[in-house]
């Protein structure tokens, strides 16, 4: 079904290696992981501001610099993912290319000063 619709998303026929398919799987899950951990953090973050007990004031620095350690982790995984994702469309486009004697459909890139 998973592979059905990524087929679905990419609308050119392109065909999904199970690898790949395997690693935004695990990569959605841990991100999903982790946010759901950073909502623990916030409404404990919350409480603490609400008590407006010194400790627990003090305590929302830890938690803050955990929760914007956990966002950069998420940004990360995602930073990740697209290069993975990169590399195996670019990957498939040379297999393409290939199997079409070479003529390949890439877009020649103007030169950069």
């Amino acid at each position: 079904m998973e592979a059905d619709t990524i087929s679905g998303l990419m609308g050119n026929g392109a065909q999904i290696d199970g690898k790949i398919l395997q690693t935004f799987q695990n990569s959605f899950v841990q991100v999903q992981n982790i946010l759901d951990h950073n909502r623990l953090l916030i409404n404990e973050i919350n409480q603490n501001h609400e008590s407006k007990i010194p400790h627990n004031l003090g305590r929302n620095v830890v938690l803050i610099k955990e929760l914007n350690n956990n966002v950069r982790k998420v940004a990360h995984i995602y930073v990740d993912l697209s290069n993975s994702f990169s590399k195996s469309m670019e990957a498939s486009s040379e297999a393409d290319s290939a199997g079409r004697g070479g003529q390949s459909r890439k877009r020649i890139r103007p030169a950069q000063n």
